[in-house]
């Protein structure tokens, strides 16, 4: 065995952006190793090498193409990190990219995870809002019989992990609707709630955009001819394929919701100003009452009706809180007061 591959223990964390990098055996881990020395345990008959990168440099990436041989187009596409999800087959190697999600300040932050799989390798490079995969590595490795299948299962286990933590992000949204949902019921909504309706509308849409191109991933994956993808394996990512269905009827489900909560909203404040419209309306027709006959006596006419009678005042003013009495008693009961 030369040096290079001498069983030691390395530090993957030393190199900016590695999270973890180690080689695997039918199932159980052999050993950390440095970026330098991963290429030469993938090509070891039954080693697998899994390498975690965190928004990595080019100069990272260019190492870990060095490394395994990675087509430049999918190294491209790892820096930029602005895809959509998809599933690329360059010769011998697949290239899969997820939309992830998480809530951070009440918002969905998305990331993306980048997913480069080939004979003796999974490579995992990640970017913007994204959980860590390392329960991940700890629970393949707990099941060393499993992860003994190879470069499928890890790929299988990661994508799993994907669509799993969309879940808790659909859960927080449902626990902060449903208050705001009762609170419209009861109460007169709020700017504060109209708004936050709306965020939450447009986060949802871009949650569902995220998450449904993963089931044409999952189909393909699901399909013979791919390379490095065991049949045994097709019913584990059909399984991954149900879950994201199970995503998107709940993200529709959430969206009907909203979407009844933010027309209630606009239909109980139009309401609102309706009846503020009729009160103002009712008031201004009783008020003009008592101003138009003011307008009348207040004339600067020589010649004005009873002028000079005794009980003039007294008529006008029972006159005018009579027909005032009237119409605020009719507008009462036509429930515009």
């Amino acid at each position: 065995m030369t040096n290079s591959l001498k069983l030691r223990s390395a530090q993957p964390n030393g190199t900016p952006g590695v999270v973890a990098s180690a080689v695997y055996l039918r199932g159980r881990r052999v050993a950390d190793i440095p970026i330098e020395e991963a290429g030469d345990w993938s090509r070891k008959p039954g080693h697998v090498v899994w390498i975690g990168v965190h928004e990595p440099s080019l100069d990272l990436l260019r190492h870990l193409q060095a490394e395994f041989g990675l087509h430049d187009l999918a190294i491209e596409d790892a820096l930029k990190a602005h895809q959509r999800p998809k599933l690329e087959q360059y010769g011998d190697a697949l290239f899969v990219v997820a939309r992830t999600a998480q809530m951070l300040d009440r918002r969905i932050a998305f990331g993306e995870t980048h997913l480069f799989a080939g004979r003796g390798y999974v490579v995992s490079v990640r970017h913007g809002a994204s959980t860590s995969y390392t329960p991940v590595r700890a629970r393949c490795e707990a099941a060393p019989a499993a992860l003994s299948d190879g470069e499928d299962f890890i790929l299988y286990a990661i994508l799993d992990f994907i669509v799993d933590n969309y879940m808790p992000v659909i859960e927080a949204i449902q626990s902060e609707v449903e208050p705001i949902e009762d609170s419209i019921l009861t109460e007169a909504p709020t700017e504060t709630h109209v708004r936050r309706l709306y965020q939450l509308r447009r986060d949802l849409l871009r949650l569902r955009n995220a998450a449904v191109p993963l089931v044409e991933v999952c189909r393909r994956l699901e399909q013979p001819g791919l390379p490095g993808i065991d049949a045994s394996m097709y019913p584990h990512f059909r399984d991954v394929s149900d879950h994201i269905r199970r995503v998107q009827e709940e993200i529709e489900s959430l969206r009907e919701v909203l979407a009844f909560a933010f027309e209630t909203c606009l239909m109980t404040g139009q309401a609102q100003q309706t009846e503020i419209t009729r009160k103002l309306a009712a008031w201004a027709a009783i008020l003009a009452v008592p101003t138009a006959v003011a307008g009348i006596y207040g004339m600067n006419f020589e010649v004005i009706p009873e002028l000079r009678w005794r009980y003039g005042y007294a008529l006008v003013l029972t006159a005018i809180i009579s027909v005032c009495g009237w119409l605020y008693w009719r507008f009462r009961q036509n429930r515009w007061l």
